[in-house]
């Protein structure tokens, strides 16, 4: 609730507020729900977490759609300050679009007038992640190494600020 509180705090285009939250973290509905995520699809050997290690909870971002027709914007400050809210509470969070969006509007039983936006898979971190820097070859990939840390290419402070 904390994390969704700070979230409806935040700008919001026109201040129309069209964001809405489902919460869930009961072992069934979580059961259900995680099948239908993609998880890191640029580690193509990697399922998502296992058995013991997955989310212990999920909130799904909708779009009201009586209310605005466009939710980029505010999706994406929304689901950027409960993830930093998660963050200073030592919680980690995933956010997933690309889902089985048919197969979760039926489970959770989602009327057609609210839009999925998203999913924020949060726990207790497992894994370490570690941030790079962009390589000469430019690959902007994550990846895993061998002790199953999740490295994360970034750009580099003086490549993203332009001088014209």
């Amino acid at each position: 609730m904390e994390l969704i509180d700070c979230a409806r705090l935040t700008a919001s285009s026109r201040n129309i507020q069209a964001i809405r939250f489902m919460i869930f973290n009961s072992s069934a509905m979580n059961n259900r729900i995680f099948p239908n995520l993609s998880w890191a699809g640029y580690i193509q050997d990697w399922d998502g977490p296992v058995e013991g290690e997955r989310p212990s909870a999920y909130i799904v971002l909708l779009g009201d759609t009586t209310l605005a027709e466009r939710f980029d914007i505010d999706t994406g400050i929304v689901a950027q300050t409960i993830l930093l809210t998660a963050s200073s509470q030592d919680l980690g969070g995933c956010m997933v679009i690309t889902m089985k969006r048919q197969e979760l509007r039926q489970i959770l039983r989602i009327p057609e007038s609210f839009e999925m936006l998203m999913v924020i898979a949060l726990g207790k971190p497992k894994e370490k992640v570690i941030l790079d820097e962009i390589e000469q070859d430019g690959d902007i990939k994550y990846w895993r190494d061998a002790d199953q840390n999740h490295h994360v290419p970034k750009r580099k402070l003086q490549d993203v600020i332009l001088r014209f």
